[in-house]
């Protein structure tokens, strides 16, 4: 799809509608020499800004959007007049989406090292590398190329970032965590915080277990804003590469999640758990610790999983039933106060 050096010109100046088909491989129905500068939603676009249709529900705005330049999908057929130059693609949403990638790309170009912001001697990083003020980087943490941290970020000793990491305003990486090329840590985070471990004594008071483990969050990972994930108390707790976290989730000690796995928000994942690889897990699931979860397991939000799941497996309920069992039962479950009057009045009349 281009280059980068072609959005960039987008993002500073005018840009024609010949021009962006020819980074998205398109082709131009309309005034080829329509000049655009802003993005826009379909319902809100105005004069030079450029959007797209992709959702057969929003086709009524492409009548009567201001829009300069509309991305359509190749099938695309009017009804009626458009007064947009239209873009025709193979995927409208896809090529909308790489727009945006490429502009939030630019958006975060950032380089240079900000003051007052604190960098250990013992710390290095590579190349093109941003640091916003008041950051704080420990002894001996190793940071890649091409890597953003936003100011407040906390880097504890011993850290090792990858290239292209970004790790946005607020976050903190505890001692010893590893963080994989291109993951995005996002605002409030907390990556290697303590386990929840501590043990009774004699007189019934818990004593803390040191938690001396770290995080590994392999390649491509995405956390999502005041989510946690916490360190092990030997060995890793380890997300694969891949898994996206969205916010407010919490991950216990010890727990492994599998490649391409995507978590929705207030879930959490209680100790040594492990997730198979590509499962979606709705928000607000509550999982037990010591657990398997297989591969390409569906769970439904507000689910409570107690129990050993295996491959493919869709859940829901608390405790989770299997996907199409909970329905079937619900049915029933809504029917209750009638089915019970109804065997009163048997009873009765049996009396």
């Amino acid at each position: 799809m281009g280059n980068y050096n072609h959005f960039y010109i987008f993002a500073t100046m005018k840009f024609t509608a010949n021009q962006i088909a020819g980074i998205l491989e398109g082709t131009v129905e309309g005034n080829e020499l329509i000049e655009v500068y802003k993005l826009a939603k379909i319902e809100e676009g105005t004069e030079g800004a450029l959007t797209f249709l992709a959702n057969p529900k929003y086709t009524q705005y492409i009548y009567d959007t201001k829009a300069s330049v509309v991305i359509v999908n190749n099938d695309f057929e009017a009804d009626k007049e458009i007064q947009a130059t239209l873009i025709r693609v193979e995927d409208a949403y896809k090529a909308f989406s790489q727009l945006l990638e490429y502009y939030n790309m630019i958006k975060l170009n950032k380089e240079g090292i900000e003051q007052p912001s604190f960098i250990a001697e013992s710390a290095s990083h590579g190349e093109k590398v941003y640091v916003g003020a008041f950051a704080y980087i420990a002894e001996g943490v190793k940071i890649g190329d091409n890597v953003k941290i936003f100011p407040n970020v906390y880097i504890g000793e011993n850290v090792v970032l990858g290239n292209d990491v970004i790790v946005f305003a607020g976050a903190k990486i505890y001692s010893d965590c590893v963080i994989g090329d291109r993951c995005v840590i996002h605002s409030g985070a907390i990556v290697g915080a303590d386990g929840f471990g501590f043990t009774p004594n004699e007189k019934g008071e818990y004593q803390k277990v040191p938690q001396i483990g770290n995080v590994i969050l392999e390649e491509d990972v995405d956390v999502g804003a005041a989510t946690t994930i916490d360190r092990a108390t030997l060995g890793s707790t380890i997300i694969r590469k891949g898994v996206k976290l969205d916010n407010q989730i919490q991950i216990a000690h010890n727990v492994e999640i599998g490649e391409h796995t995507a978590i929705a928000a207030q879930t959490g994942v209680a100790g040594s758990t492990k997730i198979g690889k590509h499962c979606l897990i709705g928000g607000q699931v509550g999982i037990v610790g010591h657990i398997n979860i297989g591969d390409g397991v569906r769970i439904q939000a507000q689910s409570g999983i107690g129990r050993n799941v295996k491959d493919g497996e869709a859940l829901q309920g608390s405790p989770a039933l299997g996907y199409s069992d909970y329905n079937k039962s619900y049915v029933h479950f809504k029917n209750l106060p009638k089915i019970v009057n109804r065997i009163n009045t048997l009873e009765k009349a049996n009396k």
